[in-house]
């Protein structure tokens, strides 16, 4: 059996109730709830949460809420590896098969269901731990600066100063919006970032953290341009 866990915490601070708040015309989780349920990857969509109004919204939208999270895997300083593990062993409690798993923020509308569907194919063929979502950084990090104590900057690697732009190495960085890895990884706390996971590498005009008001309002002019543009392409 194939599950979809959407981890979604009531406690957002930055983005009060972030999870379900309104973006571009449905709660923000329903996006990462139909792209899961449209991928037909999962035998189960379900949303780890502590919160009986998320729990409501997850359910109206298609998913499965079988479970209210514990209080002590709901706090600001829970990681995710823990809350996807609590759901996997309440599963397997009840005798459920499982074999792959894919953990889905609930804060990335701009999950694709053909995304979802590269990266089970990944994990399944290429026998990794884990295939997750990245994208490439816009400039090369290797040119990156610090800020110094004295309001100053220094280059991170004062080496590559001359350096061109095309003659350095493309970095990538983690996308926020899926990870699939199989169920003895998740259990045994793999590093996701290890040496036995895979990239589902995705364009970076379709990735976007959404941390501050300002990376939502960033965010939803992307997504409208997007939407825009995929009507245009069904005409």
């Amino acid at each position: 059996m194939n599950i979809a866990i959407i981890p979604a915490r009531g406690g957002s601070k930055r983005i009060p109730r972030k999870n379900i708040k309104q973006f571009c015309g449905q709660p923000m989780i329903a996006w990462s709830i139909q792209a899961a349920i449209d991928s037909g990857c999962f035998d189960r969509v379900l949303v780890s949460t502590d919160d009986d109004e998320i729990a409501a919204v997850a359910l109206k939208y298609g998913a499965e809420v079988p479970f209210l999270r514990p209080a002590e895997l709901a706090d600001d300083y829970c990681a995710t590896v823990p809350v996807i593990q609590h759901a996997i062993q309440w599963l397997e409690h009840r005798n459920e098969r499982l074999e792959f798993i894919c953990c889905l923020y609930a804060t990335a509308p701009f999950i694709q269901a053909a995304d979802l569907k590269l990266g089970y194919q990944t994990l399944a063929n290429e026998k990794c731990d884990f295939a997750f979502s990245v994208t490439h950084f816009d400039f090369p990090i290797q040119r990156g600066l610090w800020l110094t104590g004295d309001n100053r900057i220094e280059m991170i690697q004062p080496e590559n100063m001359l350096t061109r732009s095309q003659d350095l190495q493309e970095a990538f960085h983690d996308a926020g919006q899926f990870y699939w890895g199989v169920k003895s990884a998740w259990l045994s706390g793999k590093d996701i970032f290890g040496e036995e996971s895979t990239p589902i590498i995705l364009p970076s005009h379709r990735v976007q953290d959404i941390d501050t008001q300002e990376d939502w309002l960033r965010a939803e002019m992307m997504f409208r341009i997007l939407l825009q543009h995929k009507k245009e392409k069904a005409v």
